[in-house]
């Protein structure tokens, strides 16, 4: 059973590929009745795109890929929770940051380690140190 694709041919000459609206041609994007809809979904995309980087910038956030960006999202809760009127929610709330952060610290502790020994057997016999 072939499957059916927008018409859409973008610049290259290319067509979109997307699968298309079940009693149409093209695909939502470059459905001719849903331009108004696309519009209000781009803006509000962008916005959110720029409030991320936004956000991001003011916290000093770059991701959550390594244990060291991971820690730097824990640290700004817990900078922002010991802010918060003293209760036994914040009081929760620290102990459980406080938790993750040993794992954390756990975690990179592990890694250091890890990241030691793989240097260890990759390096040539007579340069290993011996521990």
């Amino acid at each position: 059973m072939p499957s059916r694709t927008c018409s859409f041919r973008k610049e290259s000459g290319d067509i979109c590929g997307a699968p298309p609206l079940l009693e149409g041609e093209f695909c939502f994007w470059h459905s001719p009745e849903h331009a108004q809809e696309v519009a209000e979904a781009r803006r509000l995309g962008g916005l959110r795109r720029r409030k991320e980087r936004a956000v991001a910038g003011a916290y000093d956030f770059d991701g959550l890929e390594s244990v060291g960006q991971i820690r730097r999202l824990i640290e700004v809760a817990v900078l922002d929770t010991l802010a918060l009127e003293n209760s036994v929610a914040r009081s929760r709330t620290l102990a459980y940051l406080a938790q993750v952060s040993v794992n954390l610290l756990e975690k990179g502790e592990m890694e250091e380690r890890l990241r030691a020994l793989e240097e260890l057997v990759k390096s040539p016999p007579g340069r290993r140190r011996s521990a």
